[in-house]
C-alpha cells in the first residue's frame, strides 16, 4: 500500500508540481492530492506508474514514513528548497540505516543561549580542546563530535547549506558547488547555527571559530602585507579575504591597509586546493566493501538508486578507494590535520 508521505517526499525531491506528476503518471491532479493526504489509495498499477514517473526504485512509495524536517535554508525557489529538504530527509533515513550497523561518536555540540557568538565559538573550541590553534578539517572535526555531515545533490545547490537537530542528533548538509574555502566556512557557520539557540550571528561565530581572537593576535603581526596575509591564511585554512576581514576587525589592519590588501587579493587566485569531505562515510564504505557489501546493494536496501545515494555522500560511493580520506598524506600539506575518530562495526 502506498505511503502518502512518501509520495509527497518523492514528488518534492523531483521538483514536480501535482499537475506535472499527474501528467507524467497519467492520472489527475485531484487523485495525486488524495493519495498524498491519504484520503484514498491508488491501485497497484497506478502506484507502479507513479514510481516510474518519479524515478525511484520499486517499493519506495510503499516503505515506512520518512521523518519531517523543519529547517531554514537560503532563499531559493520553492521547488529547489523542497527538493533540498527532501534530500536531507533521505540522508537522515540513510543515517538511521548506518546507525543500526555502526557505532558513531555521541553528539557533543553545546548550545549557547546568549547574544555573543564570539564567546560561543571560544566555548566550543575550549570544550573540543582546540582553544587557540588552527582548526583541523572541519568535516572530520564535527563528525568526531557526533555531527552527521552530508552533501546535498547538485540540483539542490540553490538552497545552500543548512543544519538541524533530529531526535537529538545534529545534522549538517553542505552545498556541493561551494569552493573548498567556502565549504569549510559553511561548515563552521552551520556549527554556529547548531550552537546558538537564539537568533544569533552564525557568520560571526564561524569567523571566530576559524580565526580565534587570541590565536590570531599572537600569530599575525600588525600591519601585515598581502603576502603575509596569504601565508597566514594557509596556516589557518581560510580564504585570504576572510583573514583580511578578521585582521581589520581585530585592529591589526587599518582601514587603508585593509583596502590595499583586499585590492591586491582581488587580482589573484588563492585558497585551499581540495575540499574537505567525510571521514566517517569513507570508513563506512570501505568497511562495507571489505565485507562484500557493494554500494548498489546499500542503495537497493534503502530503496534509492546509486546516483541519489552518491549525491548525499560527497560522491564517495563512486570514488572511495583504499587509502583515500584517512587524513593527511604526503602532498596534502594545505589540508588541515584530521582529528582522531573511531568507527565501530556492530
Amino acid at each position: 500500500m502506498l505511503t502518502p508521505s512518501r509520495l509527497a517526499l518523492a514528488r518534492a525531491r523531483r521538483g514536480l508540481t501535482v499537475v506535472e506528476l499527474a501528467s507524467k503518471a497519467g492520472t489527475s491532479p485531484a487523485s495525486i492530492g488524495d493519495y498524498e493526504h491519504g484520503r484514498r489509495h491508488p491501485r497497484p498499477a497506478t502506484t507502479a506508474k507513479l514510481t516510474e514517473a518519479l524515478g525511484f526504485p520499486a517499493g519506495f512509495l510503499e516503505a515506512d514514513d520518512v521523518p519531517e524536517l523543519e529547517v531554514v535554508t537560503r532563499p531559493a525557489p520553492k521547488r529547489q528548497r523542497d527538493a533540498a529538504i527532501s534530500a536531507a530527509r533521505l540522508a537522515i533515513g540513510f543515517d538511521a540505516w548506518l546507525t543500526r550497523a555502526f557505532t558513531f561518536p555521541e553528539p557533543d555540540v553545546p548550545t549557547w543561549e546568549h547574544h555573543d557568538p564570539e564567546t560561543a565559538a571560544e566555548m566550543v573550541r575550549a570544550r573540543w580542546g582546540i582553544p587557540h590553534r588552527p582548526a583541523p578539517n572541519m568535516v572530520h572535526l564535527l563528525e568526531a563530535h557526533g555531527v552527521r555531515v552530508f552533501s546535498l545533490p547538485q540540483d539542490c545547490a540553490a538552497a545552500g547549506p543548512f543544519s538541524c537537530r533530529h531526535n537529538g542528533t545534529p545534522y549538517v548538509f553542505l552545498d556541493p558547488t561551494a569552493t573548498p574555502d567556502q565549504a569549510r566556512f559553511d561548515t563552521a557557520r552551520e556549527l554556529g547555527h547548531l550552537t546558538l539557540t537564539r537568533t544569533g550571528d552564525a557568520q560571526t561565530f564561524a569567523t571566530a571559530f576559524l580565526l580565534p581572537r587570541a590565536g590570531v593576535l599572537a600569530a599575525v603581526p600588525r600591519g601585515a602585507l598581502t603576502e603575509q596575509v596569504v601565508a597566514h591564511s594557509t596556516t589557518w585554512h581560510v580564504a585570504p579575504l576572510t583573514l583580511a576581514h578578521r585582521l581589520r576587525d581585530l585592529g591589526l589592519l587599518t582601514r587603508p591597509q585593509y583596502t590595499a590588501v583586499c585590492a591586491q587579493l582581488a587580482r589573484r587566485t588563492t585558497g585551499m586546493a581540495r575540499r574537505e569531505t567525510s571521514q566517517v562515510l569513507t570508513k563506512v564504505f570501505r568497511t562495507l566493501r571489505a565485507q562484500g557489501t557493494t554500494p548498489h546493494a546499500i542503495a537497493r536496501e534503502l530503496l534509492l538508486d546509486v546516483e541519489e545515494l552518491n549525491g548525499l555522500v560527497f560522491g564517495l560511493v563512486l570514488t572511495a578507494l583504499p587509502g583515500e580520506g584517512d587524513g593527511n598524506r604526503e602532498g596534502d600539506r594545505d589540508q588541515p590535520a584530521t582529528p582522531h575518530l573511531t568507527l565501530v562495526r556492530r
